[in-house]
């Protein structure tokens, strides 16, 4: 049986838009990263990154990269591809979904819910033509050793990935845990994604996190964070 591996894809850079700069370390880019799981079916992609053509989101691209070409560095070509999931489908985790037609993309009802609200996304690029979406309300087994679990909080329908090895358990994370300062026991605001104190999210997200450290992983990856936290290290 192949074991389960998780594989980052640095695919883009922002620069935040002017409302949001002060929850970031001045002058530091903000990376988006996507991670492909090869496990015994196939290869399962979590998050697609950041999509093109859209006037009010390109001028914040500083770095943009084609999935297809983070995808080849590790040999896996888009066909590879057997499925999907989004921790959530705001821009820039959903924005190469229409890459990927007739795959099934899995994402939580509630999140689906808020794709064509206003301002909260793409809808373009995440209700493409062709695209399939296995709607879920709650966890779910979405390939062999892989599942996913509800993680409330920076969005209503977010979710994070757990992935079950023979040396332990591996947490994907998404934005429910904003980067290894914040899953170490930062409350700097610049590092952490916890929503301010007067926002209706803040117990939700405070829930998540508590639900994600409670699986005890021996590694964890983070969406907008390049680092990877090891257990011991």
């Amino acid at each position: 049986m192949t074991e389960p591996r998780v594989l980052p894809l640095a695919l883009a850079e922002l620069q935040l838009p002017e409302e949001e700069r002060s929850r970031w370390p001045e002058g530091e880019p903000f990376p988006i990263v996507a991670h492909a799981i090869t496990h015994r079916d196939g290869v399962f992609l979590f998050d697609t990154g950041i999509g093109s053509g859209n006037a009010e989101v390109d001028p914040l691209v500083q770095v943009r990269r084609p999935i297809q070409d983070a995808l080849a560095d590790h040999g896996i070509a888009m066909a590879d591809v057997t499925a999907l999931g989004n921790c959530h489908l705001h821009v820039d985790h959903g924005g190469q979904n229409f890459r990927f037609p007739g795959r099934p993309i899995f994402a939580q009802r509630r999140e689906w819910a808020m794709v064509h609200e206003p301002d909260y996304t793409v809808a373009e690029w995440v209700d493409a033509p062709g695209l399939s979406y296995e709607l879920l309300d709650g966890e779910a087994e979405v390939a062999p050793g892989l599942r996913i679990v509800p993680t409330p909080g920076h969005a209503p329908g977010h979710q994070s990935l757990v992935v079950e090895t023979a040396k332990g358990t591996v947490l994907v994370a998404g934005q429910a845990i904003l980067t290894i300062a914040e899953w170490e026991g930062s409350t700097d605001e610049r590092r952490s994604g916890e929503p301010p104190e007067d926002d209706d999210r803040r117990e939700a997200y405070a829930a998540s996190a508590a639900r994600l450290r409670a699986i005890d992983p021996i590694r964890v990856h983070f969406v907008h964070d390049p680092s990877v936290w090891e257990r011991g290290a």
